[in-house]
């Protein structure tokens, strides 16, 4: 590798700047390029079918302004604007908008396109860096201004056209300096002026797009807020920003420079588009959202996003992505998981959402809560007690959660993967609802008065049934004095907790006792699970007792 080959890029001048002292209060006007910049870009273009399940998906998002295509390039997208049009599938609060370049033949056959449709924007582009002009095209700066000019003059003599012929159509124009990342700011500011003063009386959109991402975001909002400052007319224009990710910083650049004044913001969902892609409109709107902003747009069911997307796409959604990725909500770290369980615990429904690691209520993106911590080696005791408590509602004490944790750990450790909800229920029954080689049977007689509690009992040991008695303190340590009569063994009760399993059954629902014995002066721990609460603490004591043998 040899950076000494690449132009270090020149740092904008501009100690007039503001945005680093703003912060941003309003969601900007969105505009979904997903079935031009994104359809483009992928190996197979979505078919007409596609393209209207997916323009349906954006609407119902809500996106007020989408880029339908590039009329020009072919049949099937001057036929998909028709269809759009012709079958009335447009809603009237939603602009549709179409490319072209600044050719005579190109805007004509693209204003075509629009024929009878209610709102349309006719985005106008050509290349303005000083690559493109003196590379690329051979052109100089008053020739780029020239064909900027042609073609905006040219908008505005068919729009008048349309409106002779007695069209109803109601056109606003946008003119984008592609490349205006690597474009002289200065430069940018008069071929942006020479367009906006051909569209007097019409609705003017400035994008001013990053077509290559190649400066730090801080660069790219100072250039935004240096040109708008510029611009003829700015009260009267909206500045929109088309931000790519070359350098993977496209959702940043784009906060930076509405922070430095622009109001509008064109990207896809996911980020698809051209090379490293688009600014993802998903990320930009939900960041707005974390942070107590409406962001006009509705991802609540974004699984369905997902899937529409992979499936027409043909592109993963990675599981990291921002908000949307299968693993985004979900932790494996002990002290992550123990942090999450705690706050999610002690949060009330009303209260504001402050979860560690959480910026966002998963639900709110439709996804659930047991994602949230799932187990592997790499998770401490608390990841498992949470799985247990929130899908089996087995609500572990802390003396048995630090018992547990390795029992887990060493499970995944064993098959290096992580470990299902359902094995880590079957986990905790192997390891403390032990029935032999003792095994508590139901048949009991217990009776409790002022004196003391009294048990008789029938259990199992070793496939044989034998009958013990026994009173003591309360019905559990008369259970243990009986089991220490009838087999010789030194037993007594140390912590003890119960809980009625959170089930449908309501009243009916069985009650779990989790137990710890000491035998001999060591400590075991047990749990029970039956309809009698009375049951479930001897049934837990029979289970720690097991695990001694």
């Amino acid at each position: 590798m040899n950076p000494k080959k690449y132009r270090t890029p020149q740092i904008l001048d501009f100690p007039a700047r503001t945005w680093p002292n703003k912060k941003i209060t309003a969601a900007p006007e969105w505009c979904s390029v997903d079935l031009r910049d994104g359809n483009q870009s992928l190996v197979t273009p979505l078919t007409q079918q596609q393209k209207l399940e997916f323009f349906q998906n954006l609407v119902r998002v809500g996106f007020k302004e989408i880029e339908i295509g590039f009329p020009f390039a072919s049949d099937s997208e001057f036929n998909f604007v028709r269809t759009l049009i012709e079958k009335n599938l447009i809603p009237d609060d939603v602009t549709i908008q179409v490319l072209t370049q600044s050719r005579e033949a190109v805007i004509r056959r693209t204003f075509e396109s629009l024929r009878g449709a209610k709102k349309a924007t006719v985005h106008l582009y050509n290349a303005t860096s000083p690559l493109f002009r003196d590379v690329v095209f051979g052109k100089t700066k008053a020739e780029t201004i020239e064909l900027a000019v042609y073609g905006a003059e040219m908008f505005v003599q068919i729009a008048e056209e349309f409106k002779a012929a007695g069209g109803r159509e109601e056109f606003s124009f946008e003119y984008s300096p592609e490349c205006f990342s690597q474009t002289e700011p200065d430069f940018a500011i008069e071929v942006c002026n020479a367009v906006i003063s051909r569209w007097e009386g019409f609705g003017t959109i400035i994008n001013l797009p990053f077509t290559v991402e190649s400066l730090t975001p801080n660069v790219h909002a100072d250039m935004i807020e240096y040109v708008c400052a510029g611009l003829i007319n700015r009260d009267k224009i909206t500045v929109s920003l088309h931000a790519h990710n070359d350098r993977g910083t496209a959702v940043a650049a784009t906060e930076l420079c509405l922070l430095a004044g622009a109001d509008r913001v064109e990207g896809t969902l996911f980020g698809n588009g051209e090379r490293t892609g688009n600014a993802d409109i998903i990320t930009l709107a939900m960041n707005l959202y974390s942070q107590g902003i409406d962001p006009g747009l509705d991802f609540s069911n974004i699984v369905d996003l997902v899937e529409l997307y992979e499936r027409q796409t043909v592109l993963p959604v990675h599981p990291r992505h921002p908000y949307a990725g299968e693993l985004v909500f979900t932790a494996f770290s002990g002290s992550h998981q123990d942090a999450i369980r705690k706050a999610m615990t002690k949060r009330k429904p009303n209260d504001l959402w402050e979860i560690p690691y959480l910026p966002i209520d998963p639900a709110d993106v439709g996804r659930g809560y047991e994602p949230i911590i799932r187990v592997n080696s790499q998770s401490g005791s608390a990841s498992a007690a949470y799985i247990l408590e929130t899908q089996f509602g087995i609500n572990l004490p802390k003396q048995m959660q630090r018992d547990f944790g390795p029992i887990v750990t060493a499970r995944s450790d064993k098959h290096a993967a992580e470990i299902p909800a359902d094995e880590i229920h079957a986990l905790f029954k192997k390891a403390y609802v032990v029935e032999t080689p003792y095994k508590f049977l139901t048949r009991q007689s217990y009776v409790q008065d002022y004196d003391g509690s009294t048990i008789t009992c029938e259990i199992e040991y070793n496939g044989k049934p034998v009958t013990i008695n026994g009173t003591g303190r309360g019905g559990i340590h008369a259970f243990c004095n009986a089991l220490q009569t009838a087999f010789d063994i030194n037993i007594d009760v140390g912590n003890y907790n119960q809980h009625t399993l959170d089930t449908t059954e309501g009243a009916a629902a069985p009650a779990i006792t989790y137990m710890e014995i000491i035998v001999d002066g060591k400590s075991y721990l047990g749990a029970g699970i039956s309809r009698s609460t009375t049951n479930a603490s001897l049934k837990a004591v029979i289970s720690a007792l097991n695990r001694s043998v």
